[in-house]
């Protein structure tokens, strides 16, 4: 008895069609008459695929012009480790042209023998990174959050990366069991006397290397449009000089944290300036330049994975 194939899905038609233009090297012809669809359907599966994140490509090329940019970063803000990406042009997501970069940079961590702790922030950088990341056993390291996972309305943080990580992995995970921000002072001090909470903090303490994002204050920043601060709480904090903020922790544009009620009463472990292991940034786009500038300038990251455009304006 025959076995009967099920019918294909779109999706299912999609991930054929690039893979044969990507993997195969076949022509948009040549998967046409392969997948017995028109040229025109054959280009539309192609770019679907890509759409949907059925594809991943990584350039392994240096562009010369990213690899001068690279080093004057380095030079000028006492840079670890940099990878500047080619832009995408107007309109494109930032957040696309690092994210294969920065988990190329991440798999340099994962393949050493000997066992890390990797501590992550949160974010829609991260996020993309996590998604680039080729699945793989790393049963011999941890990864760990640096930020709260409960959302303001007790829901799961959207952005949270650890569990997306963890299943990528395979690897031993701690997410942070606190609000990103917690209503009181008070309230955050309970929850940081919990001893689960003590044994995550304890482990981002002792990170070899921490991935994050950095988060922009102006009217556009992701701690409002994620409600985790109101209008008028952001207004006070622009209002004493706040220029950006990491892992919800907020800071000026010399890199130094504000005396806010916000940081008061965030939940997740603080990044201190000067840190000697690796703290690399994960951000690009016009919005967070004087963001990440700050965070530069006051050695908050020693670490930076950006592209060609915010490269160039941090350099101006």
């Amino acid at each position: 008895m025959s076995r009967i194939d099920p019918e294909p899905t779109l999706q299912d038609e999609a991930a054929r069609a690039g893979w044969l233009y990507y993997v195969g090297g076949l022509t948009q012809d040549q998967i046409a008459a392969e997948l017995g669809v028109s040229r025109q359907r054959a280009q539309r599966l192609v770019s679907r695929a890509m759409a949907e994140g059925l594809i991943h490509v990584r350039l392994e090329h240096k562009i010369g012009a990213c690899l001068q940019l690279e080093a004057e970063l380095a030079r000028r803000y006492g840079l670890g480790q940099c990878r500047v990406a080619p832009g995408l042009g107007a309109g494109a997501d930032p957040a696309r042209a690092i994210a294969g970069p920065a988990a190329a940079l991440l798999e340099h961590y994962l393949a050493r023998a000997e066992p890390q702790v990797i501590a992550l922030g949160t974010g829609r950088a991260l996020r993309a990174m996590v998604e680039e990341l080729t699945a793989q056993d790393c049963e011999r390291h941890h990864v760990v959050s640096l930020i709260g996972n409960i959302a303001p309305d007790g829901s799961a943080s959207f952005y949270d990366v650890i569990m997306r990580i963890a299943d990528k992995l395979h690897a031993p995970h701690y997410p942070m069991p606190v609000p990103v921000i917690s209503d009181t002072p008070a309230e955050r001090a309970l929850f940081h006397s919990l001893r689960p909470v003590q044994a995550v903090v304890a482990l981002v303490q002792r990170a070899d290397v921490i991935f994050v994002g950095v988060g922009q204050m102006g009217d556009d920043a992701p701690l409002l449009l994620d409600k985790f601060v109101t209008t008028g709480q952001l207004r006070d904090m622009q209002g004493v000089g706040a220029a950006g903020e990491i892992a919800g922790w907020v800071f000026d544009a010399t890199g130094r944290y504000i005396d806010c009620d916000a940081n008061d009463r965030v939940g997740g472990v603080r990044i201190d300036a000067g840190r000697e292991a690796p703290v690399i940034g994960v951000a690009a786009g016009a919005t967070k330049v004087r963001a990440i500038r700050a965070a530069l300038t006051g050695r908050l990251i020693n670490g930076l994975v950006t592209d060609e455009p915010t490269a160039r304006a941090l350099l101006a």
